[in-house]
C-alpha cells in the first residue's frame, strides 16, 4: 500500500509540474479591447525534443470546434511565448509561410499583402527566449500583433485572421498535439 500511495503522490507530482510548465506565460484570462477573454486551452509547440514554444488560446466562450473558432468573427488571441534559441526570425518566418498555406489549402494570393505586414513588422528583428508576441483579434479593428506588450502592426481583414488562427487550428496544423491542447483536449 505504501508504495501504491508513493507512487500516486509522485505521478500527481510529475503530472502537476509538466502542466505549470505546458501554462508557462499563459494567464486563466486576457484582456481584448473591452472584451473578456478566457483561456480555452495552451500547449507546446515542439521541434524533435526541443520546445520552441507554449501558445495559449483566448476566446469568449471555450469550445472544442475548431472550425467555429476560425469562422468567428469575435474578440480572441493567440499568445506565443518563445522558450529556445531555435525560434529564430528566419525559423520563424519559414514556419508562418508553411502555415499559411496550409491553413488556406495553397491559396495564399488573397491575403498576401497582410502576410508581408505580419512577417516584415513583427518577424524580422531577432527573437529572444522568453520574447512573447500576442496576436490579438478584435472586429472591426482587425488584428494586433505585439511583442513584449509593444504594438507591432495592426492588419485589417477576418480572412486574414481566419488564416493566422488556422495555422494551428485548420485541418492541417502547425503540430497535432498543439491543436488539441489548444481546443482544451
Amino acid at each position: 500500500m505504501r508504495v501504491m500511495t508513493t507512487t500516486f503522490f509522485t505521478a500527481l507530482l510529475l503530472f502537476s509540474a509538466f502542466s505549470a510548465h505546458a501554462l508557462d506565460g499563459m494567464p486563466a484570462t486576457f484582456k481584448a479591447g473591452n472584451s473578456n477573454l478566457v483561456l480555452n486551452g495552451a500547449g507546446q509547440r515542439t521541434k524533435f525534443v526541443i520546445t520552441v514554444y507554449n501558445a495559449g488560446l483566448y476566446i469568449k466562450n471555450k469550445t472544442q470546434d475548431p472550425k467555429k473558432i476560425i469562422d468567428a468573427n469575435e474578440a480572441m488571441a493567440m499568445r506565443l511565448k518563445i522558450k529556445s534559441g531555435f525560434a529564430t526570425a528566419e525559423k520563424i518566418e519559414k514556419a508562418l509561410m508553411d502555415g499559411f498555406i496550409n491553413s488556406t489549402g495553397g491559396n495564399t494570393a488573397p491575403i498576401k499583402a497582410q502576410i508581408d505586414q505580419l512577417i516584415n513588422a513583427a518577424f524580422k528583428s531577432t527573437i529572444n527566449k522568453n520574447d512573447i508576441f500576442d496576436l490579438v483579434y478584435m472586429p472591426n479593428v482587425g488584428t494586433l500583433v505585439l511583442k513584449n506588450s509593444k504594438t507591432m502592426t495592426r492588419i485589417q481583414g477576418l480572412p486574414f485572421k481566419q488564416a493566422l488562427f488556422g495555422i494551428w487550428l485548420s485541418a492541417k496544423p502547425a503540430q497535432n498535439s498543439l491543436k488539441a491542447e489548444l481546443l482544451g483536449k
